[in-house]
């Protein structure tokens, strides 16, 4: 694991050695830091519906609309509207519950998780959704053009 006091020592080694022990350091935060990480800014197509467990942890799940745009063959703008499924637990839970509603902009970091569960008619269905470990609010409320 690379510490602070890593970088006081490139500044006492040569020209090449500062290169080498820079370029391992990128390697090693690349690969470490960034596996498995999502970063969404879009709005939330419904008020986060929060659910209370034994234990008082809190669990709050909603749905958020990320927009993309770009120029077709014609060079027409084609809008494209992306849903995300988005849980998140405990503290982050408990205050997403009292800031966020629907529409509000939101940024939503945190990971992919692939479940899957057997339906009532004995099916397996799978789905994805992003298992947020922090949210920020990015703007004023501003409702999505399409419902979740």
């Amino acid at each position: 694991m690379w510490a602070r006091d890593d970088f006081l020592t490139v500044l006492s080694l040569s020209d090449r050695n500062q290169q080498a022990f820079i370029f391992s350091f990128i390697k090693y935060y690349r690969m470490n830091n960034i596996r498995n990480r999502v970063q969404l800014i879009g709005h939330l197509g419904i008020d986060p519906e929060v659910k209370s467990f034994d234990n008082n942890r809190k669990m709050a799940r909603f749905s958020m609309a990320t927009k993309d745009s770009y120029k077709d063959a014609q060079g027409n703008k084609v809008e494209q509207t992306e849903w995300h499924k988005i849980v998140i637990w405990g503290k982050q839970a408990e205050l997403a519950e009292s800031m966020l509603s629907k529409g509000m902009e939101v940024l939503v970091e945190g990971k992919l998780v692939h479940r899957q569960y057997t339906d009532k008619d004995g099916v397996k269905r799978n789905f994805t959704e992003v298992e947020a470990s922090d949210f920020v609010m990015m703007g004023l409320k501003k409702a999505p053009a399409m419902e979740a």
